[in-house]
């Protein structure tokens, strides 16, 4: 798309010099959080990219605030079995570090599919499909959506 691809979360660990595991051990999810509006702030400020952000970014208000009032934003949604097949040796994820992930994940989803659902501009199912045929249906969905500055000057 000739946007500059950016990660909230690898950012962070970026400016911050440490994993995010450290973090919420040493801060909590509260410092995570706070520290993860600050950077989601700033980038949402920066035109010409595509970030991603971290699954929880949406339980911050002033992240749905930014997200939504400054770009478009596209709701990979993801079912808790995907989720979990994705996530199941990833040990990057403290939310997950659980005696029952699968748990987990289905109370997250609970709380953030309304919240994603509220700010998406575009809702892409990835459960089934090859990532670049996700991709393709995103993309022609931003060409042809009004609300998207893609493909405008």
């Amino acid at each position: 798309m000739g946007l500059e691809f950016v990660d909230s979360d690898r950012a962070l660990e970026e400016r911050t010099g440490a994993r995010i595991p450290l973090i919420f051990e040493l801060e909590g999810e509260t410092g995570f959080r706070q520290r993860e509006a600050a950077i989601i702030d700033e980038l949402t400020q920066q035109p010409g990219l595509v970030l991603a952000t971290g699954g929880g970014a949406v339980v911050t208000p002033a992240n749905r605030r930014y997200l939504a009032e400054r770009g478009t934003v596209v709701y990979l949604e993801t079912s808790v079995d995907r989720q979990l097949a994705r996530t199941r040796h990833d040990k990057n994820r403290p939310l997950l570090q659980t005696a029952n992930p699968q748990a987990r994940l289905a109370e997250l989803l609970a709380q953030r599919d309304p919240l994603y659902r509220e700010i998406a501009d575009i809702i892409a199912n990835t459960d089934h499909g090859k990532p670049n045929t996700v991709v393709k249906a995103i993309v022609s969905q931003l060409k042809s959506s009004p609300q998207s500055s893609y493909g405008r000057t």
